[in-house]
């Protein structure tokens, strides 16, 4: 196995300062961080957690200002990410400012604390995960026009990851996140690739420079950046660069301290481990013989060009593995799960540290990566239609005798040490009878057996957040993706009222809108038609029973409040109060655990 020492080594390097006072806070006093979290991981691991992740929990706790190279500064253990700062002729770039304003403005605070108060003259994003862009308020204002750099079609996947799914997807977060449990040995530790999501405040400014080839060269602040897209990687939108007049290899997020995820448990677009890996030897081939240090969006550095050529040649290696033996066991007619229970990696990788499964894992990968090649379904028509949770559990514990006799099974087999299957017997359990306080209990108890004994992160919180909630009640994220609004298109700020239709109440009503845009100069027509909400640009002039005349920023207030005042309408108004009549609010706090 790899020497630990060496990660302890590199987490520490080039360390600056941190802040003086640990809590960041919004406006009004509320902390969205507390960076002294590190303080409840110290020592040797408890039982109650597994000792390889307590290991990177504690590296992972490391915070404040670090210097990578002359001129290349990290914010590290402030979020999730990674906030890199360099120093250009006249101010600082800015690259992946955080999930939100008050961390990063911290960050940038501190750097300037240190180095001086230079302005901010580019911002790159370096994907369109929303802990690499949404900060960026808290380093430039909004009406700034210092260029915003990031890959082609980046703001059509921000918008489709954290606007369109964005209510599902920070629900399923506050589980694989852990954000509401207690920090240390009994609750969360990390989340392997980071300290864990700020309660921050999300913005987003469009991108005004796309990377739109491998081998585009810009020069922003008299700094020279060579990039390479690595579309569907790590997100559907993702660039690395290279800053050849320094030898600073900079991977985004494709080249990390742990095993990355081909499907996160939060939910995403299933990944590519395939092109993952070839744009990790494509790196190597391009950049990494000309390095002295490769950084990442998460973690730490490595330094040396030997050392971080045989990380990224391993990093490339692991997902080239996943993918290749993944296809290997289902063209031999495994399944998803079953390739995920013989499934194993070479001991070359599993002894390098790096590709330990703290944030992916080996298991959800594999059936991840069955996924993008054959779907959900595993092809044995017994599973083809089976019940919904509530409707199988309730069949099971009629079958095994009650719920007193499914938890009696359940606690047996906990027991025996068969904890997976005294969690599925016990969630039958609570699944038909939601209101048997033993039933959650018996579930509750063993999830968090799960949990203290889980080298995966996510899987940690995961388990730990079910059990939470089967005691206390369903505690929501005080994140929120509404900050992103201002960037939205035309279309994809019609996509999140669409989205919101209720198909079945709709029926068979129609209303029709003609959208004027005065600033944009563009003609929009929406259709209530089918129990679907269409809308499209249009140069027609078919007759509609409502016309609104506006501007795309009034169009904000239109989807915010519902409200036409002020704007110029001709026609009925009630087509579209007919429409926003048929719309639904989604539910950030829905069950998980429990039906």
């Amino acid at each position: 196995m790899t020497d630990p020492q060496t990660d302890v080594a590199d987490a520490d390097r080039g360390f600056v300062a941190t802040l003086d006072d640990p809590l960041i806070r919004k406006a009004d006093g509320t902390v969205v961080f507390d960076a002294s979290w590190g303080r409840a991981v110290e020592g040797d691991a408890p039982e109650t957690a597994h000792a390889s992740l307590w290991r990177q929990a504690g590296l992972t706790a490391r915070n404040g200002l670090y210097e990578v190279a002359p001129g290349f500064y990290q914010v590290r253990g402030f979020d999730i990410s990674n906030m890199t700062i360099v120093e250009g002729e006249t101010g600082v770039i800015v690259i992946d400012p955080l999930l939100g304003a008050e961390t990063a403005a911290a960050g940038l605070a501190l750097y300037r604390r240190e180095r001086g108060d230079r302005p901010v003259t580019a911002v790159i994003y370096t994907h369109a995960h929303i802990d690499h862009f949404g900060g960026v308020l808290g380093v430039v204002d909004a009406d700034t026009d210092v260029p915003i750099v990031a890959p082609e079609h980046f703001l059509e996947h921000a918008v489709s990851e954290n606007v369109y799914a964005g209510t599902a997807m920070l629900r399923r977060s506050v589980y694989y996140d852990g954000h509401v449990l207690p920090k240390g040995a009994r609750g969360s530790l990390g989340i392997g690739l980071g300290p864990g999501a700020a309660s921050a405040t999300v913005g987003l400014l469009a991108p005004t420079l796309d990377i739109t080839r491998t081998g585009q060269e810009e020069v922003l602040d008299g700094v020279r950046i060579v990039f390479q897209l690595t579309p569907n990687t790590e997100s559907p939108a993702e660039m690395n660069f290279f800053f050849p007049d320094h030898r600073v290899l900079c991977m985004a997020e494709n080249a990390t301290h742990t095993m990355h995820n081909i499907l996160t448990l939060r939910g995403a677009q299933v990944r590519d481990a395939r092109i993952w890996s070839r744009y990790l030897a494509e790196a190597v081939e391009l950049f990494a013989h000309d390095a002295d240090v490769v950084l990442a969006s998460h973690h730490w550095p490595t330094w040396g060009t030997e050392r971080l050529v045989t990380f990224l040649e391993q990093q490339r290696d692991l997902y080239a593995f996943l993918n290749d033996q993944t296809l290997r066991l289902m063209n031999q007619g495994l399944t998803g799960t079953e390739i995920a229970e013989v499934l194993e990696l070479p001991a070359a990788l599993s002894d390098a540290f790096h590709a330990r499964g703290y944030y992916g894992s080996l298991s959800h990968n594999a059936k991840a990566t069955y996924q993008r090649y054959l779907g959900w379904y595993d092809g044995n028509p017994a599973h083809l239609w089976q019940h919904p949770p509530q409707a199988q559990g309730e069949r099971y514990v009629e079958l095994l005798g009650g719920v007193g006799a499914v938890v009696d099974a359940a606690r047996r087999y906990a027991e025996q040490g068969d904890l997976r299957f005294a969690a599925e017997l016990a969630s039958h359990a609570v699944f038909a009878a939601p209101d048997d306080a033993d039933a959650k209990e018996t579930l509750a108890g063993v999830l968090e057996r799960l949990g203290f004994g889980a080298e995966n992160a996510t899987w940690r919180n995961a388990y730990l957040v079910g059990a939470q909630e089967l005691r206390q009640g369903i505690e929501g994220m005080d994140i929120s993706s509404a900050g992103m609004a201002g960037a939205l298109t035309v279309t994809q700020l019609f996509d999140t009222v669409a989205i919101r239709l209720d198909a079945a109440k709709a029926g068979a009503a129609r209303a029709s809108v003609r959208w004027v845009f005065t600033d944009l100069g563009e003609t929009y027509r929406m259709e209530l038609s089918n129990g679907a909400l269409v809308h499209f640009p249009t140069s027609r002039h078919d007759p509609a029973d409502l016309a609104v005349t506006l501007t795309r920023p009034a169009l904000l207030k239109v989807v915010g409040t519902g409200s036409l005042d002020g704007l110029a309408t001709e026609g009925d108004a009630g087509a579209w109060a007919t429409i926003l009549g048929l719309t639904d609010a989604p539910d950030p706090v829905f069950p998980i655990v429990t039906p």
